[in-house]
């Protein structure tokens, strides 16, 4: 019985294409290269169609695969591969032979599959991976400003909990607005800051040179920009999960779990986690449990896997909160691993745990 089955080394602008028979012994490639642009996918489409592909696997680096996965996701039973699992020898490489081997790899069962979650599941990878950039950017602006204001010689961060507080915002505006006078700008304090207001006087009365008055103002510039955008894509996000909002709910409640990170956790799993059958794939996936790597009946390496960054990330700050909360069964399982096990690895531990409550909470 015959099976057709496709393969596509997918480059920026080219895509390799094979197509063989999976039913045969010793199979015959059929093999044609397109563009990437919409045209030209169209052209792959049809031609896929004409022989009668039933499966089409691709290996990308970067994002170059997914506009090919949005063109024929309608049409066949995709699979996505990691390039590491398709490496061939050195010296041997060319682009119509990983394209074969990608297809007789996937035949024979010995690549490694990434998984690829639905539309709409995408549209909410999208939106919540994009506020952790913006937050990430946030916090390295953050840095740069206070590199500023020490070359400036304004020691606000030094005497000020939080820089980018209200008191704070409302100094360094009067600052890049070319106030000078220290009594008015340590005025603008609140009145419950923790610092005196000697103290803040202080830290704000040596004069501002105009050049870094001008690169202040542009860094505010830039952190009211950025704060708005981190507002707009949260709304968005909201709405779009407004459907899960009872998976939300629920996984708030778990000790060190917030909405934002619950929305994360949906985002990356899925609101039902019905593409793992059990707690410990979960885990694995998402590399919050050991790695094996067996030789002569020994394990070499314990490490964990790279898995799910995004969700590696939050996840390991949920479970520093959560060892905090106060007769939970992660305060439990943290103090009884700790002495054996040292902080780091007790802290993965408890994301292990973390991981299985989330999936049956899902399941």
């Amino acid at each position: 019985m015959s099976y057709i089955v496709a393969g596509i080394d997918v480059h920026k602008k080219v895509l390799m294409v094979a197509v063989a028979d999976a039913g045969q012994m010793a199979p015959e490639f059929d093999c044609r290269r397109f563009g990437t642009t919409a045209c030209e996918l169209n052209h792959l489409l049809a031609w896929l169609q004409e022989r009668g592909v039933a499966e089409v696997v691709m290996e990308s680096t970067a994002q170059y695969w997914k506009p090919v996965w949005l063109a024929l996701e309608p049409h066949f039973d995709l699979r996505l591969a990691q390039a590491l699992s398709n490496r061939g020898p050195r010296g041997r490489k060319t682009d119509f032979k990983d394209t074969q081997r990608l297809v007789r790899r996937l035949i024979a069962g010995e690549l490694i599959l990434s998984f690829v979650p639905d539309a709409e599941q995408r549209t909410m990878r999208t939106l919540t991976r994009r506020r952790v950039q913006l937050i990430r950017d946030r916090i390295r602006l953050q840095s740069q400003l206070e590199c500023l204001l020490e070359e400036a010689r304004i020691k606000l961060s030094s005497v000020l909990t939080d820089l980018l507080g209200a008191s704070g915002r409302r100094i360094l505006t009067a600052v890049a607005g070319g106030e000078d006078d220290p009594d008015q700008l340590a005025g603008l304090g609140d009145g419950r800051l923790k610092c005196t207001r000697a103290q803040l006087r202080d830290a704000v009365s040596t004069p501002v040179a105009p050049v870094h008055r001008e690169l202040l103002a542009m860094y505010l510039d830039q952190f009211a920009f950025l704060d708005d955008h981190i507002e707009r894509v949260t709304v968005l996000a909201a709405e779009t999960m407004r459907e899960y909002q009872d998976a939300i709910t629920r996984l708030s409640q778990v000790p060190g779990i917030r909405v934002i990170t619950a929305q994360q956790i949906v985002a990356e799993v899925g609101p039902t986690a019905a593409t793992f059958p059990t707690g410990g794939q979960l885990s694995s996936w998402m590399g919050a449990c050991p790695g094996r790597q067996d030789s002569a009946g020994e394990n070499e390496s314990g490490r964990c896997p790279k898995g799910n960054h995004y969700l590696r990330r939050v996840l390991y700050q949920a479970a520093q909160a959560a060892v905090k909360t106060k007769n939970s069964s992660f305060e439990a399982l943290f103090h009884r691993l700790l002495p054996r096990l040292g902080y780091k690895k007790t802290i993965w531990a408890v994301v292990r745990h973390l991981t299985i409550v989330i999936w049956k909470i899902l399941d």
